[in-house]
């Protein structure tokens, strides 16, 4: 099998080779190569240790010396050359107490985690794989590199890493590794919320975002977002749904672009109903304030997840107003822009239309021509460039208090109004006709 290799990689191998050393391309980038994807970076092993490939290289970042690892710069690029190693005992069940140099390329693969991560290259040599990861690829299956329970148990990520390459290939989990995933979920609590969350957002990005529910069947997401077990299974007895909470929460991922904010809007849009339902004498359920109820949560666990500052922003945002809808009407399309939020009512369309998409038949006709139309009213609103906001108001503060007015919380108080009167009318956005509208308001207030 031949693979294309990028210039600055097999030169690093060249070098190695020549100065007698074995080097391999390894791991991640070999695997997308096989699948026809671009990767993302080149990992190199080697048996040289860090110190032989130091001196062979003219420019080199320490990176990760106690691990074996040397990043050799190419120009502005830098590549990762890991020395052969084996990894002592795991005391934390995420990193080993010592790693071990060895002269031997089937121990470094050997303790790698998927049989798909476990191949090497070389151009030369061509591609070793001691472990079956070919066949899997073909057969499309996410396998453990020998025995799961010990890989799992060495690396406590890997049981979330395994449901996420499995979301962004599209592959099944083999039933040995699903059942150690299902066994050692658990284990999770021993890793950090940044890593959790980078695998999470990576399997909610993906082009199988749905695949979450692997992670709910084998325990997985008991432990860092038991509310949301709680949604899969809390019904939904009303028209509007065919689905349980959680059920609707993965059908409305797989209808919204693999976009960071917009996945986790649609993965807690609707965290908060199993908090607020109600059903009534005639067994219909009923959802009121699980808006509210939702953004709560929302903040709750993203915060938990480390998630950053401007990421939980925008998210709670949209989840608050989620199931708000404006009529197709432009003073009112004005007035939910002005509400939600200039930067993020684009996303807050495409929300709803994912809700509506994850949603039962009924109304949905009726309930896509609302937002139709008021995705076409909004369209003309920004091609007239009319005012929907503070900042694009034809009258300052400062305006005010140059005619008169004296500073303080009265003027925010008429830019408030005239703000509501342009929103109306844009057709008032005018300074004197703004300064006429204040004249009138402010004769008239008590």
């Amino acid at each position: 099998m031949q693979l294309t290799v990028p210039a600055r990689v097999e030169k690093i191998l060249y070098t190695l080779e020549e100065a007698g050393f074995e080097a391999y391309a390894v791991g991640g980038c070999v695997r997308d190569s096989i699948l026809g994807r671009v990767p993302d970076d080149w990992d190199i092993t080697t048996s040289a240790t860090p110190q032989q490939v130091k001196a062979l290289f003219r420019r080199t970042v320490d990176t990760g010396l106690q691990h074996g690892t040397v990043t050799v710069m190419m120009e502005k690029e830098g590549f990762e050359v890991t020395t052969y190693r084996v990894d002592g005992e795991y005391e934390d069940g995420r990193h080993p107490k010592e790693v071990i140099f060895t002269a031997s390329l089937e121990e470094d693969l050997k303790r790698r985690d998927f049989t798909i991560n476990a191949m090497a290259y070389n151009p030369k040599s061509g591609l070793v794989d001691l472990f079956g990861g070919i066949e899997d690829i073909h057969e499309k299956i996410i396998r453990c590199v020998g025995n799961p329970q010990e890989r799992f148990t060495e690396d406590a990520l890997r049981i979330l890493r395994a449901v996420r390459f499995s979301a962004q290939l599209g592959f099944t989990v083999e039933d040995r590794t699903r059942e150690a995933i299902r066994a050692l979920a658990s284990n999770l609590k021993q890793v950090s919320a940044e890593r959790i969350q980078t695998e999470l957002l990576k399997l909610l990005v993906s082009p199988h975002p749905d695949y979450l529910r692997i992670a709910y069947e084998t325990g997985v997401t008991k432990v860092f977002l038991p509310e949301w077990d709680v949604c899969m299974i809390t019904p939904q007895n009303t028209p509007h749904h065919c689905f349980t909470v959680g059920e609707h929460t993965l059908q409305s991922l797989l209808h919204v672009r693999a976009d960071k904010v917009l996945r986790l809007t649609m993965l807690l849009h609707d965290i908060g109903k199993p908090q607020v339902r109600k059903t009534d004498e005639n067994g219909r359920d009923h959802f009121k304030t699980h808006g509210a109820a939702s953004e709560e949560m929302a903040e709750q666990i993203m915060r938990r997840l480390k998630l950053d500052n401007d990421t939980i922003r925008k998210v709670t945002r949209l989840i608050k107003w989620h199931d708000f809808r404006p009529a197709p009407e432009p003073a009112q399309v004005r007035r939910a822009v002005c509400l939600i939020g200039e930067d993020i009512f684009p996303l807050f369309l495409e929300v709803q239309r994912a809700d509506m998409l994850a949603q039962s038949e009924y109304r949905r006709g009726e309930k896509i021509a609302r937002l139709d139309g008021v995705e076409e009213v909004y369209r003309g609103i920004r091609a007239r460039g009319e005012c929907v906001s503070l900042k694009q108001l034809a009258l300052s503060g400062r305006d005010l208090i140059q005619a008169g007015y004296k500073p303080g919380k009265e003027i925010g108080e008429i830019l408030a109004y005239l703000l509501q009167e342009v929103l109306t009318d844009p057709g008032l956005n005018e300074k004197k006709l703004l300064l006429q509208k204040a004249e009138e308001h402010f004769l008239c207030l008590p």
